[in-house]
């Protein structure tokens, strides 16, 4: 709750800060472009001496600050709840082989409640699930299974909490640049319908506008993407633990009702 909270907090932040700088970003929109344009005229090389967040700045403006805000608010929030999920999921990796092996000697020499003891003092969702089956551990060994299982799904879905968002914000960028793209296209053609003819400048703005929302969209989704992917296969890797996990349990009980421990 704590961590959906600071998430919530943060976007809200950020989402403000960017909505005061698109509004300034509109209102110096024209005089920006015409003073970019009367500095290229007069100094063609100045764009060599242009820092990457200079141009990265530029080409933003030159987007249109309103689309180009909704495209960098899913890049904002998107890697906020990545980052979020990878730093759970890092803290989430346990050491399945080792606390098996320690669970196993705490049954062999203090009974269900030192091994219970060794799961409480173990991060992770491998030792909840061992808390889980030990705790029933006195009624049967297919009570202790069942828990296991139906606490599994549990955190199976505490892995795969807020996810779903970072692939919503990998399609919607795109899908805002896409937009962009329309209406910088639309914009084209209004200017040549006003003015009557076909001339290049009439049709360049628009056009770049387009290509300019069209690229920081695509950007952000690859970007997302790959951060998705990585979230993916973390979470794949530690269900397959904890899969792996509770059949090594499930032994490990079986040989301590049988007295073979």
């Amino acid at each position: 709750m704590k961590q959906s909270l600071s998430i919530l907090f943060l976007a809200v932040v950020m989402m403000l800060g960017f909505a005061n700088t698109a509004t300034a970003s509109t209102n110096t929109y024209a005089a920006a472009a015409t003073a970019t344009t009367i500095i290229q005229d007069a100094a063609p090389d100045a764009d060599d001496n242009k820092t990457f967040h200079q141009v990265l700045k530029q080409r933003f403006i030159e987007g249109g600050p309103v689309f180009m805000s909704f495209v960098l608010i899913c890049l904002i929030l998107g890697l906020a709840i990545a980052i979020e999920r990878i730093i759970y999921l890092n803290l989430s990796t346990t050491n399945s082989k080792k606390l098996a092996a320690n669970v196993e000697d705490a049954l062999r020499s203090g009974g269900v409640e030192a091994a219970k003891d060794v799961c409480r003092n173990t991060k992770g969702p491998v030792a909840s699930i061992y808390y889980q089956g030990l705790d029933r551990a006195d009624e049967s060994v297919e009570a202790a299974e069942k828990a296991v299982v139906a606490y599994g799904g549990v955190q199976m879905g505490q892995l795969e909490k807020n996810v779903s968002w970072v692939s919503l914000f990998i399609a919607l960028a795109p899908m805002l640049g896409f937009m962009g793209t329309v209406l910088g296209m639309i914009t084209a053609f209004d200017n040549i319908e006003t003015a009557g003819a076909m001339e290049p400048a009439l049709v360049a703005g628009g056009i770049k506008v387009a290509l300019l929302t069209t690229v920081f969209g695509l950007i952000v989704a690859i970007i997302l993407q790959i951060f998705y992917n990585y979230i993916i296969a973390k979470i794949d890797s530690i269900v397959n633990d904890m899969e792996d996990a509770s059949i090594t349990l499930i032994d490990i009980l079986v040989a301590y009702k049988n007295n073979k421990l």
